[in-house]
């Protein structure tokens, strides 16, 4: 109950964020739930304000097109958009820089990591839950 999630709710029935019923107000709470074959595969998140939809497609992205196990793809750089900049964390290859570039991105170095993420691979057919947590921040995964 100590926190300040529920921050963004207004309770001002004329505000177009006001908390009400059959509205979504706009919130930071974006926890993603993974499906497979009609089944749950897999809860997540990825904290970081305005960079969480990315990561959560960053991370799923990592899984299902680069084959990443849930803890390389958590572990892998990130990158985002400032403005008009194209912004990399460190560990985003000098290769894969140098190309950005040369599509004509503004290219910048990440002063802090971004985010961070925890997730939960539910395994249905060896009965494990494959858990994965962000060292860029304090937290863990936890199942049962």
């Amino acid at each position: 109950m100590l926190h300040n999630r529920g921050a963004c709710f207004v309770t001002d029935p004329r505000h177009p964020n006001c908390i009400g019923p059959g509205k979504r107000p706009m919130h930071t709470i974006i926890p993603g739930m993974a499906m497979r074959g009609g089944r749950r595969a897999m809860p997540f998140g990825v904290m970081g304000a305005h960079y969480q939809p990315m990561g959560h497609a960053t991370l799923i992205t990592n899984m299902i097109d680069h084959g990443m196990d849930v803890q390389a793809a958590i572990d892998a750089p990130r990158a985002f958009f400032v403005g008009a900049q194209s912004v990399v964390e460190r560990g985003v290859p000098p290769a894969t820089i140098a190309g950005l570039a040369q599509r004509g991105h503004d290219v910048a170095q990440a002063a802090a990591p971004w985010g961070g993420s925890q997730a939960i691979q539910i395994d249905w057919d060896r009965g494990l839950l494959i858990g994965g947590s962000d060292p860029r921040k304090d937290g863990c995964a936890l199942g049962y």
